[in-house]
């Protein structure tokens, strides 16, 4: 087990009716605050309305800023700063999902930051300071309600980078099962793979003697297996919803990371898909995770093989590590399907035309200064072009 800190101060209050407290739970912390949400969805469903009206009964006056788009933009986030710094905003609060929360971290971030912002994205700059940011959360899937966190998209120079830092962790995290019932299922289909993508980048590991995470890991990925699928059969129901609700915060609030090195080769693949296509991003990990996992299991091949038995369910009575493996990963594909899931960029309508190209931006090579991504095993450029080659269909 390697050395590590685990901070993790965001408050999560949990359950139903509790999106009206948060007038009350934000009063001590800030008197004006930027509303920050994402399009019509909010208004129609009367949860605009509740937060509002809380804030009103606490004395938090406010300024809005709706219009977030799944893989949050760039120019918006500019407007976002120019707003809280005219209005002189002590917190932003973001109702949504991982989208608005990305935008929200990147608005409080971007108000003390002297510079474009963008800079922090693009150089990895450690920053000193942000405004706190508190949520009602909406979707269940980035993790974003409890991480340092944050992904945007330069939309003029097509590129999308994420960032993090203990400064951007949320202050309060609201989330109510309830909420989430009216999600479309092609959302939860995608959050689920997100939030299950957060444990794969921590869980696959060269780390020895880390027993205590990975048991926490195939119990969060095991939960959410067993409980998806009940919510593409009754969306309203509460249980299920509670049980992937906390597991999507368990997934990426850094505890299961503890200890271990991490790879995060699938998210910064995919954040070159979806950069270029404008793809889900929960989509576009559903696809390139099984490709990923064939192409590097060999480098470990234990670790999947527990993967294979204690998450997959996969019979021992399998004597081939490499036969134990794969059956692991047809469940694992199999998962996806059942989910709704695409398993190959020409389910998502993507062509090879420009494969070379996202490979070589996803590892910087593109940029004059090569970086290999993941940590199980180091991918060059080449190999991720191997990996979105397999994925064609």
């Amino acid at each position: 087990m390697n050395n590590f800190t685990f901070y993790s101060p965001a408050r999560i209050v949990f359950g139903r009716d509790t999106q009206k407290e948060i007038g009350a739970l934000i009063k001590p912390h800030a008197k004006k605050v930027l509303l920050h949400y994402g399009g019509g969805s909010i208004k129609k469903s009367g949860l605009y309305d509740q937060v509002v009206r809380s804030l009103n009964e606490n004395g938090v006056s406010f300024v809005e800023l709706g219009g977030v788009v799944p893989n949050p933009r760039l120019s918006l986030v500019h407007e976002g700063i120019a707003l809280c710094k005219k209005e002189q905003v002590d917190l932003v609060l973001a109702v949504g999902g991982g989208s608005v929360i990305d935008s929200a971290k990147a608005i409080a971030m971007g108000v003390y930051y002297e510079g474009d912002v963008w800079e922090v994205y693009a150089n990895g700059l450690k920053i000193d300071k942000a405004l706190p940011v508190a949520i009602v959360l909406t979707i269940p899937a980035a993790g974003s309600e409890s991480s340092g966190d944050t992904v945007i998209t330069n939309e003029e120079k097509g590129r999308k980078y994420g960032y993090g830092s203990p400064h951007l962790r949320p202050l309060i995290s609201v989330m109510n099962p309830e909420l989430f019932f009216t999600l479309p299922k092609n959302q939860i289909a995608n959050g689920v793979a997100d939030m299950m993508s957060h444990v794969f980048e921590r869980y696959f590991t060269n780390t020895t003697h880390v027993d205590l995470t990975d048991a926490l890991a195939e119990a969060t990925l095991r939960t959410i297996i067993s409980n998806a699928p009940k919510l593409m059969e009754d969306p309203h129901d509460y249980d299920a919803w509670a049980e992937i609700g906390f597991a999507g915060t368990v997934a990426h609030n850094s505890l299961l990371g503890m200890g271990r090195e991490e790879d995060w080769a699938c998210h910064d693949m995919e954040h070159e898909l979806s950069a270029a296509y404008d793809v889900a991003h929960g989509a576009g990990l559903a696809v390139l995770t099984p490709a990923w996992m064939r192409y590097v299991h060999k480098d470990n091949i234990d670790m999947f093989v527990q993967f294979a038995v204690n998450v997959m369910h996969v019979d021992k009575g399998l004597r081939d590590k490499e036969d134990l493996v794969e059956e692991a990963i047809l469940r694992l594909q199999g998962f996806y399907r059942r989910m709704g899931l695409p398993q190959s960029l020409k389910e998502l309508r993507i062509d090879n035309k420009q494969l070379t190209t996202m490979a070589q931006k996803a590892t910087r090579f593109a940029f004059g200064k090569e970086n290999t991504l993941g940590g199980l095993k180091k991918l060059r450029w080449e190999d991720v072009l191997r990996i979105y080659e397999s994925c064609q269909g």
